[in-house]
């Protein structure tokens, strides 16, 4: 019988070795308690570093709505979508949250290197920490957003409950690209740098900023590519959702699930699977 046989009967497993995927998920779960605190401390945190408090945390996506919206407006003229002012504003502060826990994501495990080295524990909860820590800066951002649509004239409706399981949608998606961002920087330190250059592509490709039916009339082909575009899509359902005279396809809410589940189990897989790199000093 070999060392690791003998190691196997008697229930010894090697430092560090990567456990199944359901054992690794089980280990998570058991330390929520802490990845909650860890997400709740931060937040606080990051408040105490500002003079401003919690409040910047709302006037950051504010001020992005107002310069861009800005710009914008003028450049879109005629084309802009209709309630511009709404449009862009639920565009901007949901996709804050978005590229909040992408790059928090990409950073959550190199950012933690002395937390990672030193303690034993699933590293999936440094990610899901991100994740929850960005949800939970993104609950007063909503109540802002709702109260900037009032200002601008979009009347209370029943359907604004529907953004909250639309939220839930989108922080699934959201879990698996910090995910799969998280090894991606790992392997590739470099990948930060990209970051904000991926984010703005983004942030200027989907729909954040104009009607995708207005601009793109031209191309029909690139209209119906839209359709299945995960982050316009969401969009597209906040703003059904709380403006008055905005419409979308029900099936966009196929799609975005569709991609919350499939940019998540992919994610855990992608990340479970370099769990026993992620302790190393390389």
């Amino acid at each position: 019988m070999t060392v690791a046989e003998e190691a196997e009967k008697y229930g010894l497993h090697r430092v560090g070795a990567r456990p199944s995927l359901v054992e690794y998920l089980k280990q998570t779960w058991s330390r929520r308690e802490f990845i909650y605190e860890l997400a709740k401390s931060r937040v606080q945190a990051q408040n105490e570093r500002n003079r401003l408090g919690m409040v910047w945390v709302v006037l950051k996506p504010t001020f992005n709505a107002l310069m861009y919206g800005f710009i914008f407006g003028i450049l879109q003229g005629g084309r802009k979508a209709e309630d511009f002012p709404v449009f862009v504003v639920i565009g901007v502060f949901l996709f804050e949250f978005f590229t909040t826990s992408m790059n928090g994501g990409a950073k959550s495990i190199t950012g933690n290197t002395a937390l990672v080295q030193s303690l034993a524990f699933p590293r999936l909860s440094l990610p899901v920490a991100q994740v929850t820590q960005n949800f939970l800066t993104l609950i007063p951002m909503l109540v802002i957003m709702f109260v900037y649509s009032m200002i601008l004239g979009t009347s209370p409706k029943w359907t604004w409950i529907m953004v909250l399981p639309l939220v839930g949608i989108f922080s699934i998606f959201n879990m698996g690209v910090a995910l799969i961002c998280a090894r991606i920087t790992v392997h590739v330190r470099d990948f930060t740098n990209l970051l904000p250059l991926i984010s703005r592509v983004l942030f200027y490709t989907s729909g954040v900023l104009f009607s995708v039916d207005r601009i793109l009339s031209q191309w029909p082909w690139l209209v119906t590519a839209f359709d299945y575009h995960p982050l316009y899509q969401t969009l597209q359902i906040a703003r059904a959702m709380i403006m008055d005279d905005a419409s979308y396809d029900p099936v966009a809410w196929l799609v975005v699930s569709m991609w919350a589940v499939a940019a998540l189990v992919t994610g855990l897989i992608y990340f479970w699977k370099a769990e026993e790199r992620y302790g190393r000093a390389d």
